[in-house]
């Protein structure tokens, strides 16, 4: 157990003033623990390519190809797993609670080439905001068996160099506000809001929700009102700015 480490760097973390300072930082912990490979992401939107959302990472030659082109960011079990942890997991011991599954044999064989690359096992730590999931640290390569407290540990690593590269980027106050309104807005009024950004009318998006033109322009004035917007192009714009939508 090297603990004392995971102290040190939480510590070192906070008086980082560049990305490259927080990086080196975090390579020297996971070089510690004898961890080869990372990546610090930011959680996807349906539309956006996860791979696009690395705010650091090293991965074997070739990997990322190989998982973009076979689409593994469909059926990956640690990122299916992922939707539902609240803390850092093993990434062997996700294909077990997927067991009867219709992907299960993808996912086996996504498993075995990435082993192929050196990644014979890792772990995932989510990081949470309020409104959900905002995005992951995952480490690996060889076998490292971490203890209970070391978990622990691993998960308060992933949430301090997540924000201090979103704070670093700038991006911190956008993603708290962004949490903050989608928290604010209901399931429905997400709906509403995402049809509106891709330009439909009420007309429109009545019949797509099965709701009618008056439900949907009081789901419109809702929106409108939590987000302060002066009109519907205003919400779309504010929208786009938070990163509500993309």
């Amino acid at each position: 157990m090297n603990v004392s480490s995971i102290i040190q760097a939480l510590v070192i973390f906070d008086e980082c003033e560049t990305r490259e300072q927080v990086t080196a930082e975090l390579e020297r912990l996971l070089k510690s623990y004898r961890f080869d490979f990372y990546g610090v992401l930011r959680q996807p939107k349906p539309s956006e390519d996860p791979m696009g959302l690395v705010l650091a990472g090293r991965w074997p030659e070739g990997w990322p190809e190989v998982y973009i082109a076979k689409k593994y960011v469909l059926i990956d079990p640690t990122i299916r797993y992922l939707g539902t942890s609240r803390s850092g997991f093993r990434w062997r011991d996700t294909i077990a609670a997927f067991r009867g599954d219709p992907y299960r044999k993808r996912m086996e064989r996504m498993m075995i080439d990435a082993r192929s690359f050196a990644l014979e096992d890792g772990y995932i730590f989510p990081v949470h905001g309020r409104s959900g999931l905002l995005g992951n640290m995952t480490v690996g390569g060889r076998v490292v068996d971490l203890s209970p407290v070391e978990m622990a540990m691993f998960d308060a690593v992933a949430k301090k160099v997540f924000w201090r590269f979103v704070e670093l980027d700038g991006h911190a106050e956008a993603l708290n506000r962004a949490a903050s309104v989608d928290t604010m807005l209901t399931k429905r009024e997400m709906e509403v809001l995402s049809h509106l950004a891709d330009g439909m009318t009420s007309n429109e998006i009545s019949k797509i929700l099965k709701i009618s033109n008056h439900t949907v322009d009081w789901y419109m004035n809702g929106i409108q009102d939590k987000l302060k917007a002066k009109n519907r192009q205003h919400v779309v714009a504010l929208a786009f700015r938070l990163g509500l939508v993309s």
